[in-house]
């Protein structure tokens, strides 16, 4: 595998010719939305690479080595020399929900060989969860998903998603295919939240919406818990998301992407299931960062390789706003974990799509680092 980098700034512009140019085979690219957004720079980049996939994604900031930048445009061009790649796109709406696209794009790629495959989604319109249910009900047993929804700073107005020849597009799913016995993919996702409170009882929910917890309006229960922060909901809520316990006693953190004050109602990135078991969380600055420590263990361990050839970051962006210019320090344990000669990189998300360890299913998550780790043998 052979692996090359390099970052668009608006002061700097775009680095020289690559080494890859003619040869590499996929281009992660991971830009703020104003700067990926623009067609003219999109095409410089494409021109670079011309042969190569193109896969890429709007940010809440972009990770490039142990830097955190905003606004700026960071790629990876990648030569895979055992490795085969397939990859397709969707658009949700006209029929297609986040389940259906998620569906369409498994059944999309060839199931022999297939070993990994790496999802991008649009950070605001796409479910999670269901996007997640819609993947593996296709995928055949054995093959690991990994990939996040895409982001829009702390806005949650606008994200897009690229996919080879087309143009970062509103609700879009891409997802790229990995095939062949040489490829070994690694992964982990942990979070590193304090739950606060007792646990509460959803008692009114459909999919992603949450409307009572314990018989009152969740809308209003979150207002009261955040206090002063709830007049700019919901750019706050990032700082206090919700846990999830799951039936195998797992907690995922769920985060809110948008409130409405009609139906008192407040809307996640993925499902919050009736019936289910919440509870406030709040940050601890220290566990955030052991939590993309242990991410990073955790996709080095067996059965995954100890020494990667390249390792993708997702981490999401209310850990971002949480740790603020403390930010680079969870980049630099991953790095520390990972070792100084493993290529790094990666965006803060409006969500996470991974298993906690290889043990376990896929799920969707918020507030964690998640990596996935590539290495041909």
């Amino acid at each position: 595998m052979k692996i090359e980098q390099g970052q668009w700034t608006e002061k700097k512009g775009w680095p020289s010719a690559k080494e890859l140019s003619a040869t590499a085979d996929i281009v992660f690219v991971f830009g703020g939305s104003a700067a990926i957004r623009d067609r003219d720079k999109i095409a410089v980049l494409r021109s670079m690479y011309p042969r190569a996939h193109l896969m890429g994604c709007s940010t809440a900031g972009e990770i490039l080595g142990t830097r955190v930048s905003d606004g700026t445009i960071v790629f990876t061009a990648v030569h895979f020399e055992r490795t085969r790649l397939r990859g397709h796109s969707v658009r949700l709406g006209d029929g297609i929900d986040s389940f259906e696209a998620g569906r369409r794009l498994a059944g999309a790629l060839p199931s022999e060989g297939l070993v990994h495959a790496f999802v991008l989604s649009d950070g605001i319109r796409a479910n999670g969860s269901e996007l997640v249910r819609g993947l593996t009900s296709e995928l055949r047993v054995g093959v690991s998903v990994t990939g996040g929804l895409s982001g829009d700073g702390a806005l949650f107005k606008e994200t897009c998603v690229i996919w080879n020849g087309g143009q970062p597009e509103n609700g879009s799913i891409a997802i790229l295919g990995l095939y062949g016995e040489h490829l070994r993919v690694g992964y982990g996702s942990v979070g590193g939240w304090d739950p606060f409170g007792p646990e509460r009882l959803v008692t009114g929910s459909k999919g992603n919406i949450l409307y009572r917890l314990n018989g009152e309006s969740a809308l209003d229960l979150y207002k009261k818990y955040l206090g002063k922060h709830a007049f700019v909901l919901p750019s706050t809520a990032l700082l206090f998301p919700l846990g999830l316990r799951t039936r195998e006693g797992r907690e995922i953190v769920r985060t809110v992407l948008s409130i409405d004050e009609t139906e008192k109602s407040l809307t996640f990135a993925g499902d919050i299931p009736q019936g289910a078991h919440v509870r406030f969380m709040t940050a601890n600055f220290d566990r955030l960062i052991d939590g993309a420590m242990d991410a990073a263990r955790n996709s080095t361990r067996a059965p995954f390789p100890s020494n990667p050839d390249l390792a993708l970051l997702i981490s999401c962006v209310g850990r971002k706003l949480i740790l603020g210019q403390r930010i680079e320090e969870e980049v630099e344990g991953v790095r520390d974990v990972l070792g100084k000669k493993v290529p790094i990189a990666g965006f803060y998300s409006y969500g996470e799509i991974s298993p906690f360890n290889f043990k376990a299913r896929c799920e969707l998550h918020n507030q964690t680092m998640t990596i996935t780790t590539f290495t041909e043998i």
